[in-house]
């Protein structure tokens, strides 16, 4: 008789009110309707989605912890390690570089801040200046001594996705050159698969959360917002979706897979990011399911996280559009050469967004402070769409991220193509399924 274990069982298909995806668009809608029609009752319902980010950061640091220890203990190979860093870093900071010069070129034809004709001395200046006093201190030798510790602990305690990554790279590197070292690896793998059973639980409470924070960002904002400044977001977003699908798209294509399947296997996490207007929501469920999808543990375990801090793809659009919106608004004229410094300074300030709260803001306020062209006052303009547009630059961060991560594993010939194929044709994975991460 032939052996038919080999094949994998017909899925059954869930009903569709079970599957996450499915829920958090539930959530949101209704977050959104509530922010409508109460907006009072709606601001009150911010600390479920401020709970929901809390749940999810709790896991990151032990995660990637976790994940870059086994891949690199898993590994042994140190050349190998440094090759991948290496080849992260320069797709990181050429497709970020391409993502600011796209943003640069439509905002130049498009023109959104056209007409506001704003006055920079009548502009509320102290309404940004948590942003621009920490902006102040944001420098780009600040960003790369904040990745070392204070003490080892202390990456763990305030939750640094840089110095974990560090940390982790220099154990993983020690357990693998440790004779006798495999109990301790094997350890660690059966921590992992707690860890990320524990992420499972956490996700079936993913609706709440995104019905929390949207609620309270319609309820705060209100959609009035965004008709008042429409051209800029129509801007943003069109430029966002040009990026990820034909930039984005491009790459994928030429390294053998498509954009539009990989986002349909990450909708929940694109939802979940929607919602929360975070994308660090998505971070350790983006982990696990770029190892689902036939990416290696060390690949992943560097890529995914370093790209949160190098890879900010919409952040880097953001920056373009907002700062070019601040001079158009203020009718500031910038010449060529001017442009092209701002280009040059957010090579560099943009790698240090995600170091931050409001990260993509700070960073702004830091750009502007720095040139002395644009008024930094301008930023108020920016501050009642800010929060819709974050919702987009953390989509987009995420999904070049997924499409790094593929590209580097391939590169490196470290990608399952096995794995991607009974993947991305079907549904996506289910959560519990998911997380429970099992060899």
């Amino acid at each position: 008789m032939a052996d038919t274990t080999s094949f994998p069982l017909p899925a059954v298909r869930r009903p569709l009110y079970r599957e996450l995806y499915f829920q958090v668009l539930v959530a949101i809608a209704l977050g959104i309707a509530l922010g409508f029609f109460n907006p009072a009752l709606a601001q009150t319902m911010k600390p479920l989605g401020d709970g929901f980010i809390k749940l999810i950061r709790m896991m990151i640091a032990p995660i990637i912890f976790t994940t870059v220890v086994t891949g690199i203990a898993g590994m042994g190979d140190m050349k190998k390690l440094g090759r991948v860093g290496v080849k992260a870093l320069l797709y990181f900071e050429v497709v970020t570089t391409l993502a600011l010069v796209i943003g640069l070129v439509i905002v130049t034809i498009v023109q959104p801040g056209a007409g506001i004709n704003a006055d920079p001395a009548t502009l509320d200046a102290k309404s940004v200046a948590q942003y621009t006093t920490s902006g102040a201190a944001l420098s780009t030798v600040d960003f790369f001594m904040n990745i070392i510790p204070d003490q080892l602990v202390s990456a763990f305690a305030r939750g640094e996705i840089l110095q974990i990554l560090l940390v982790a790279i220099m154990f993983g590197l020690a357990l693998a050159t440790f004779e006798n070292g495999k109990p301790v690896l094997d350890a660690f793998h059966y921590i992992s698969h707690i860890l990320f059973k524990m992420l499972g639980f956490i996700m079936y409470v993913a609706p709440l959360g995104a019905f929390g924070a949207m609620a309270f960002t319609i309820g705060r904002y209100g959609i009035k917002t965004l008709v008042q400044l429409g051209t800029l977001m129509l801007c943003f977003y069109a430029t966002a979706a040009l990026f990820v699908f034909v930039v984005l798209g491009a790459i994928a294509r030429a390294h053998g897979f498509r954009v539009l399947k990989l986002l349909k296997y990450l909708k929940e996490e694109l939802l979940i990011v929607l919602g929360t207007s975070t994308s660090e929501a998505a971070l350790p469920s983006l982990m696990v399911k770029m190892e689902k999808l036939g990416c290696a543990k060390s690949v992943v375990g560097l890529v995914v996280p370093s790209g949160y801090s190098f890879n900010l793809d919409g952040t880097s659009i953001y920056l373009t559009i907002a700062a070019l919106f601040v001079a158009q608004a203020t009718n500031t004229h910038l010449t060529v050469a001017q442009e092209i410094q701002l280009l040059l300074v957010l090579m560099l300030t943009s790698k240090g967004a995600a170091a931050v709260a409001g990260g993509g803001f700070i960073t702004l306020a830091a750009t502007l402070s720095s040139l002395h062209t644009v008024p930094v006052a301008g930023i108020t303009l920016l501050l009642g769409v800010d929060r819709f547009m974050s919702q987009m630059r953390s989509i987009v961060n995420l999904s070049g991220n997924a499409v790094a991560t593929i590209v580097v594993a391939k590169w490196e010939h470290e990608f399952d193509s096995s794995k991607a194929a009974a993947v991305l044709p079907g549904d996506a994975v289910e959560v519990p399924e998911l997380v429970a991460n099992e060899e």
